[in-house]
């Protein structure tokens, strides 16, 4: 630890502006650019104080559903009284969203003052490491600090990619929950499940309660043998908990829990498909196992029917109906794609998708080929989008070139979409039942919301 304060003349300008903060934060290395260790957020947080030491915390990692799953939890501990962190990523429309405390983003102000908070010691690490310090690293510094602050009594973390070196994994939670693991972030993680889940049991700690979803055979059998190394308590979805039943309704779905101490019936989550569901059980089981014992019947049900998660499954507008989906790997756009199924009717239904470059976008394509009449190819305004042309190659390989339309900006093909829905244009279906899946990743789905907010 340096001992020293920066010179005031070689200290970073604090921020007056919400924008100011994130252009500052954009300057700094991107999510994408990794460098496996945990380095530069250890050297941060012991300059911040070790921030991170004065709330419990349940961390999650996996590859779909951390997010809806986070916000589960977070809504039952609330209605348990204790104040809350929530930190998740990436965000959907805007950078703030990635902190919450009491359940909401900070707003400009609480973010400015975050930022400035961490921002003198920031340019000390970078000095001292070999790498410096990347955005991901800071907010999460951020994030730590803001929690400690507030105070919270818990915080809920979702990693950012893997976990064993994420930048969030300089907590020790009391639990661990580990969602389905399937490929994503080959490039990083691993090329199988079995390989990403070395990494990702890495949240696991000793002493701490690992809650895991349900898994294949040979990733169940990496998280239990982490969860042996460190003498971790473990609790299996289908086994400890689970999913007793479900019955698709409007608005959502009626479920009977299972948790790790009583079984929860009748519990309306208005939230859409068999994988909330099944994150609906994990988040119960999380929660019981940071130590709250049987939790109330009328808690759990009133806690469960406040859950939202934008950008889910998300129906935006009406007439035509537009829904909002972050799926971006095929993992994520098969459990879509059987929840269309599972609880709409819709005919047509018209695919927006845009996606990331270092996707497996013939994945995504081919889960959602069965669902989509046609599919409009676009891409969202980061480079690291691949170009509507490129997917609409990829599309007419899948769909066959007659299903597939090409517009590159954003609202305009959510427009062709709509049309095609509603008319049923070059489409032998009646007029009225279609509808518009904008999906294939979060800045896409992100950058739809915010156009279509306002047209509702």
């Amino acid at each position: 630890m340096t001992d020293a304060f920066p010179d005031p003349q070689d200290a970073p300008r604090l921020a007056e502006t919400y924008a100011e903060v994130e252009d500052a934060l954009l300057s700094r290395w991107p999510e994408t650019k990794l460098e496996p260790s945990l380095d530069r957020i250890e050297a941060f947080t012991e300059l911040l104080g070790e921030p991170q030491r004065s709330f419990r915390s349940v961390h999650l990692t996996g590859t779909n559903g951390k997010t809806s799953t986070s916000r589960m939890i977070e809504t039952l501990l609330r209605a348990l009284d204790l104040r809350t962190g929530r930190f998740t990523s990436p965000h959907l429309e805007r950078m703030s969203e990635r902190i919450s405390v009491d359940g909401e983003p900070l707003d400009d102000e609480a973010f400015v003052r975050a930022f400035n908070d961490v921002a003198r010691y920031t340019h000390l690490v970078d000095s001292e490491q070999e790498h410096p310090l990347s955005f991901f690293e800071t907010i999460v510094g951020m994030a730590y600090a803001a929690f400690a602050d507030a105070p919270v009594d818990v915080a809920v973390v979702e990693v950012g990619m893997g976990g064993s070196w994420d930048a969030t994994n300089v907590i020790d939670a009391d639990v661990a929950v580990v969602l389905p693991i399937a490929v994503d972030h080959a490039k990083y993680l691993g090329e199988d499940p079995a390989t990403i889940a070395v990494e990702k049991a890495g949240i696991i700690k000793p002493g701490s309660v690992a809650v895991l979803a349900e898994q294949t055979p040979e990733v169940a059998a990496v998280l239990l043998a982490r969860a042996a190394e460190v003498g971790a308590t473990v609790a299996r979805e289908g086994m400890e908990f689970g999913v007793v039943s479900r019955t698709p309704a409007v608005g959502g779905q009626v479920v009977s829990l299972q948790g790790l101490r009583a079984r929860y019936d009748d519990v309306f989550l208005p939230l859409y498909g068999a994988h909330q569901a099944q994150n609906a059980a994990v988040a119960l089981a999380a929660v019981e196992a940071f130590g709250t014992g049987e939790l109330d019947d009328d808690l759990v049900r009133a806690a469960f029917a406040e859950v939202t998660s934008p950008g889910r499954l998300e129906i935006i507008r009406r007439s035509p109906t537009i829904v909002l989906d972050a799926a971006h790997n095929p993992h994520g756009a098969e459990a879509v794609a059987a929840a269309l199924d599972d609880s709409f009717s819709f005919s047509p239904l018209i695919g927006v998708m845009g996606v990331m470059e270092d996707k497996d976008a013939d994945g995504v394509l081919a889960a959602f080929e069965p669902y989509f009449e046609h599919v409009v190819c676009t891409q969202n305004s980061t480079p690291r989008s691949m170009s509507a042309a490129a997917l609409g190659r990829a599309a007419a390989e899948v769909f066959g070139e007659d299903r597939v339309s090409v517009v590159p900006d954003l609202a305009d093909a959510i427009d062709r979409a709509a049309t095609l829905a509603e008319v049923g244009e070059a489409i032998d279906v009646s007029i009225g039942a279609g509808a518009v899946l904008v999906t294939g990743s979060v800045v896409t789905v992100g950058e739809a919301r915010g156009l279509l907010k306002g047209r509702r």
